[in-house]
């Protein structure tokens, strides 16, 4: 129904029931200002249906003999499945025009080629959850490793080439699919031992958080197949599910923090060692974690979390991997209090730290007394401004 229509079902009920009550059909359309017309359709309706019959109807048509027949758009939708191609190489095998085609596409959901799975050719299902803990995505990234001093990129292939300290960290994440809340740590090798201490510690952390876990869906790996694996999760009181092999898309909210926590962190600067990397990645995670906007829930993922202890409100994207404790301490304290002109200068890094020395300024609220207290005359303004 238009936002403009004159009777609404109760109000066809009312003119019924008018002529019910002896008025005529004339006088009864006048009184609900419409046609006499549209008056002898409703009280047509109620007569034959009763109060069912002044519900809204669809417009649809009966039949429609020029819709595309069904054998046409199963042939469409196998040949979009199985070679990806789009509406305009497919009008030309079907012999359908372009257009046709595509609304083919857009009625089976298979208009995007990025919904569908490159294998088999079947729609992604997107997995939603409505509530924190319900799934949470665990998945393990391997890191090269930094040789003391600096990698290849800081100092070229050939000064790195066999040097002591190469080979890989392994960094595990768990993730919630709800808030996109996540715990990252570096716990060692994708072995059964690792894997289990490392499902404990995020089991708490996310405790903490106020969260409890109910789910977790893992890769096929080692670590998540053994019999320790699925006996703690029993005590745990955690059901767990895994992905399709050879189907990463699955865990797709972990893989794509993966891709976050390299671009934004592990390769965002020429680091000196992999420890001075790792000592980093608390802070990091503050940020990801309490202001870093993220575009698929439209803030921060602390901001989906009720009552989370350690949530901090501010909004700002500071950039804490550059920072030491107590700056980061400072800025976050900060940006959640708003500030004025008196600044101060932060101290220099610890000297066992590779960053270089930086200043940082922070904003303090002024007391009420050091503000000046000059008089503003009536009828002027107290800004000048001056025009060249």
């Amino acid at each position: 129904m238009h936002r403009n229509a004159p009777l609404t079902p109760e109000g066809r009920l009312r003119l019924c029931q008018r002529i019910e009550s002896g008025w005529t059909v004339v006088a009864a359309a006048e009184s609900m200002n419409i046609s006499r017309q549209c008056a002898h359709k409703w009280w047509r309706r109620y007569r034959d249906e009763g109060p069912d019959g002044l519900e809204d109807r669809a417009s649809r048509p009966l039949s429609c003999p020029h819709q595309t027949p069904a054998r046409v758009e199963r042939r469409i939708v196998a040949l979009r499945q199985s070679r990806r191609l789009g509406p305009a190489r497919l009008a030309g095998i079907v012999e359908v025009p372009a257009s046709t085609v595509h609304r083919v596409l857009v009625r089976h959901g298979v208009n995007r080629l990025r919904w569908m799975d490159r294998t088999t050719g079947r729609v992604v299902r997107r997995i939603e959850t409505s509530r924190c803990g319900e799934l949470v995505h665990i998945d393990v990234k391997k890191l090269a490793r930094i040789p003391d001093g600096g990698g290849h990129k800081k100092l070229g292939r050939a000064a790195t080439r066999n040097r002591p300290g190469r080979g890989y960290s392994h960094i595990h994440t768990a993730i919630d699919a709800y808030s996109r809340l996540a715990y990252s740590e570096f716990a060692g090798i994708e072995n059964t031992q690792n894997c289990v201490a490392f499902l404990e510690r995020a089991v708490a952390w996310f405790a903490d958080q106020g969260i409890t876990t109910e789910r977790i869906l893992t890769d096929n790996g080692v670590g998540y197949r053994s019999a320790a694996w699925r006996d703690r999760c029993g005590e745990l009181d955690i059901t767990h599910s895994r992905t399709r092999p050879y189907h990463p898309a699955t865990n797709g909210k972990v893989e794509r923090f993966n891709r976050t926590l390299l671009d934004e962190w592990a390769y965002t600067r020429l680091w000196k060692s992999d420890a001075s990397r790792a000592r980093t990645l608390d802070r990091w995670l503050h940020r990801y974690n309490h202001h870093r906007h993220h575009t698929a829930i439209g803030g921060p993922p602390a901001s989906r979390v009720n009552n989370l202890p350690t949530y901090n409100t501010s909004t700002s994207d500071t950039d804490f991997t550059s920072m030491t404790p107590s700056e980061s301490a400072s800025r976050a304290r900060t940006s959640a209090g708003g500030g004025s002109a008196v600044m101060r200068a932060m101290s220099a890094p610890s000297p066992d730290s590779d960053r270089p020395t930086t200043m940082s300024v922070m904003l303090i609220p002024p007391s009420p007394s050091t503000l000046p207290t000059r008089p503003i005359t009536p009828g002027r303004s107290s800004l000048r401004t001056t025009t060249r």
